[in-house]
């Protein structure tokens, strides 16, 4: 598997995530077996998976091969470089890259679980060693 980085310009739509959601889970998957991870909960039908897939195989994120008459897919990037590829443009792009107000926000929004605020304090002492 590849990194982000290697995606083509076009970023994954929130449909096609869920796709890669699936995948991720699990893979290879046909399209029918990705459809019954996420069509019901969607309320879509089997064109639209289809159609999905297609254009995660355009973008670089999925890869297929064949078996039988039906083909298989699999993710070609890794849901860890993904989630932190975005996770690096959402900063960037509401924070002013700094990831310090982006925790503020949560707090006084009250986002933040006393479980979220441990795993947070405990993630700080960890990088100040």
């Amino acid at each position: 598997m590849s990194d982000e980085n290697d995606l083509k310009s076009e970023r994954i739509s929130e449909a096609e995530h869920a796709v890669m959601e699936a995948l991720w889970e699990q893979s290879p998957l046909s399209a029918a077996e990705v459809c019954d991870r996420v069509c019901k909960e969607r309320d879509w039908s089997m064109p639209t998976v289809k159609t999905l897939l297609g254009r995660l195989v355009a973008k670089g994120a999925v890869e297929t091969e064949p078996d039988g008459r039906r083909f298989l897919y699999s993710p070609l990037i890794e849901r860890a470089a993904y989630v932190g590829s975005e996770s690096k443009r959402l900063v960037e792009r509401l924070f002013g890259g700094r990831a310090a107000p982006l925790i503020a926000h949560l707090a006084e929004n009250e986002t933040l679980t006393d479980q979220d605020l441990a795993e947070i304090e405990a993630l700080l002492k960890e990088l100040r060693r």
